[in-house]
């Protein structure tokens, strides 16, 4: 007897915690099924996707780095919001074999801020840092919730081109990522009913990459910290922040968010989340 399965794709893969997160669900529910890692080569990705779709267990894959962007091409359909993202994460195979791209990135990043979201604030602001895929989703989401952005990257061409994709108003802000790497002596005004954010959304930090250098004299004060790195959870950067006074979201609960999401696609149930605390433990093990 098959079971029908679903999987993370990723080069490097071992870190993925999807496995942990899905299969903790599936227990949960008693709900016949699994949900695996597998690594996959840029030059890997036409072939595999070529092989799973022909397999009727398979319901479809969570997508991570290198892949997010790269992938869009090789699907049937996209989901209106991935389309307007460019940027996919999560492919769900059809019942004719037909693949459809999705972006679960976005509700999952604003799942944790969604307290503050329901607040009324007379301003709005995210430093976002990275200009990644997961980024792509980022910035879509925030300027929905009526953030002005201001996006570091590298490349300031590339993150200037990112807000004009990914936004209509021009208020939006692209600067080097290395300007937030030095101290800064700016006054910054009253932030009373105001929601301030940085986010790191690139993989800087996570293990085996450079440091996130990032100089907290930029983070208004009452900022919320926001890391999406995952491996290790507690990077330098939540902790120089919480050291600075700031509160802080770590990468758990946008990648909780998104797989919730996801879940419910692959295996046409929702996902059990009055176990999240008992989830978290288990991750953290």
């Amino acid at each position: 007897m098959t079971l029908p399965y679903a999987e993370v794709i990723g080069d490097p893969i071992e870190q993925s915690k999807s496995p942990v997160i899905h299969g903790f669900w599936l227990e949960k529910l008693d709900l016949r099924g699994r949900y695996a890692r597998q690594r996959v080569s840029e030059d890997g990705l036409a072939d595999y996707l070529a092989q799973r779709r022909s397999d009727p267990d398979w319901r479809g894959c969570n997508v991570t780095m290198p892949h997010k962007l790269a992938i869009v091409p090789l699907l049937d359909r996209l989901d209106p919001l991935a389309a307007k993202i460019g940027a996919v994460n999560t492919v769900v195979r059809e019942a004719d074999g037909t693949l459809t791209g999705y972006n679960t990135d976005a509700p999952g990043f604003l799942e944790p801020l969604q307290p503050l979201l329901d607040q009324t604030h007379l301003f709005r602001m995210a430093r976002v840092l990275g200009t990644g895929g997961a980024s792509r989703a980022i910035v879509a989401a925030l300027a929905q919730r009526g953030f002005v952005i201001v996006l570091a990257g590298r490349d300031p061409a590339k993150a200037r081109t990112m807000l004009d994709e990914l936004t209509t108003q021009k208020d939006h802000h692209a600067i080097d990522l290395g300007h937030f790497a030095e101290p800064t002596d700016f006054a910054f005004d009253d932030r009373e009913q105001c929601l301030d954010l940085v986010v790191n959304a690139s993989p800087l930090g996570m293990a085996g990459q450079p440091p996130l250098a990032f100089d907290f004299s930029h983070a208004p004060p009452r900022s919320v910290v926001y890391d999406i790195v995952t491996a290790p959870l507690d990077t330098p950067f939540l902790k120089d922040a919480r050291a600075a006074g700031f509160d802080t979201v770590d990468g758990l609960s946008m990648l909780i968010g998104q797989a919730d999401v996801a879940f419910e696609r692959f295996f046409g149930v929702k996902a059990p989340r009055a176990f999240d605390t008992e989830l978290r433990e288990r991750l953290l093990a």
